[in-house]
């Protein structure tokens, strides 16, 4: 294993694809097939992270909205809502219901974070106006 292999990139540009400690250990089919998987994995990661943004975008605009009309940042009623439907479709999909559930949850209190940060920007912008 070398430091190379270990070490994280500096950006995304410099991502190594067949970066890995087991490169030299194993066969190089097993390792071809390997990359291959890890390839698709790649692609789904990429994927994720794109439609993360996507979402926290729409989610900043209801966060806008609810500070606008001084609502709250959370709403438990839909959140319990969201869960229940997540998990469904998390064991529709053969996903653990319970990870589904956890990560939603991170998402979720990201999410009342944002909404609580933008209610207070919003709130000192009107007293300075």
């Amino acid at each position: 294993m070398t430091e190379q292999n270990n070490a994280l990139p500096d950006d995304v540009d410099s991502f190594n694809p067949a970066a890995s400690s087991l490169a030299g250990q194993v066969d190089r089919a097993v390792m071809d097939e390997l990359l291959s998987i890890r390839s698709s994995i790649d692609n789904i990661d990429a994927t994720l992270v794109f439609l993360l943004a996507e979402r926290f975008k729409a989610t900043q605009k209801v966060g806008i909205l609810k500070a606008t009309h001084k609502l709250p940042a959370g709403d438990p009623g839909r959140e319990s809502a969201q869960i229940a439907r997540l998990r469904r479709l998390a064991e529709d999909a053969h996903l653990d219901p319970a990870f589904a559930e956890k990560f939603l949850n991170f998402i979720i209190s990201e999410v009342i974070r944002h909404h609580e940060a933008i209610a207070e920007d919003h709130q000192i912008s009107s007293q300075q106006a």
